[in-house]
């Protein structure tokens, strides 16, 4: 063999390794991608459950609650202000605007919630309520699962975003405009803690 040829065989192994090289980088992005994706999707579980537990809890509120009718109606809407941002945010995890509209859903919904519990420890009958006392319960565990939940969506999106700005990652994901994603954090300190539900 010349050494043309050699030179040739040289530039041809390393145009193919740098080929493969970059497809295993968008591999592997489009991998931790799908992983915050998926994570997000058990985000989505949670919240649907909590979604669907607040009306009965508001219902049955009602029937002791009949003086606190703003709160109750401050809670359903919060409620469904909340659902519509999880529709939005499920759509795109990857979105910053959904997850920051989501985000201040959350915060919404969990100081309105807060405020009903509050307003409910003037009713004693209805902490009695056996019907109350399980869609409480069901609230806490819910709203611990969804904190588990979204620790699990933060640590794929800190990967995957980690993955997205190392050299050479950041080079392909650039060329391929893999979006930072958005960690799904509460703000405010003591919207960090699940509301309150003991009865």
């Amino acid at each position: 063999m010349g050494t043309g040829t050699v030179v040739m065989l040289v530039i041809c192994a390393i145009f193919v390794f740098g080929i493969l090289f970059f497809v295993a980088i968008y591999n592997k992005l489009i991998q931790l991608k799908n992983r915050f994706k998926n994570a997000f999707a058990q985000i989505d579980v949670q919240l649907k459950r909590r979604y669907d537990l607040i009306p009965n809890l508001v219902e049955t509120a009602k029937g002791y609650m009949k003086h606190e009718r703003e709160a109750l109606e401050a809670v359903i809407k919060a409620r469904n202000m909340a659902s519509n941002a999880m529709e939005k945010a499920s759509a795109d995890p990857g979105n910053t605007e959904n997850m920051q509209g989501l985000i201040g859903a959350e915060s919404a919904l969990s100081g309105t919630l807060g405020r009903l519990f509050a307003l409910a420890e003037a009713y004693p009958d209805l902490k009695a309520n056996q019907n109350m006392m399980q869609l409480s319960e069901e609230l806490t565990t819910t709203e611990n699962k969804v904190s588990f939940a979204r620790q699990a969506f933060n640590d794929a999106v800190m990967a995957y975003n980690t993955a997205r700005e190392l050299f050479p990652n950041n080079i392909v994901a650039n060329m391929f405009a893999f979006q930072e994603a958005q960690l799904f954090e509460i703000e405010v300190e003591a919207e960090k803690e699940a509301p309150k539900v003991s009865f």
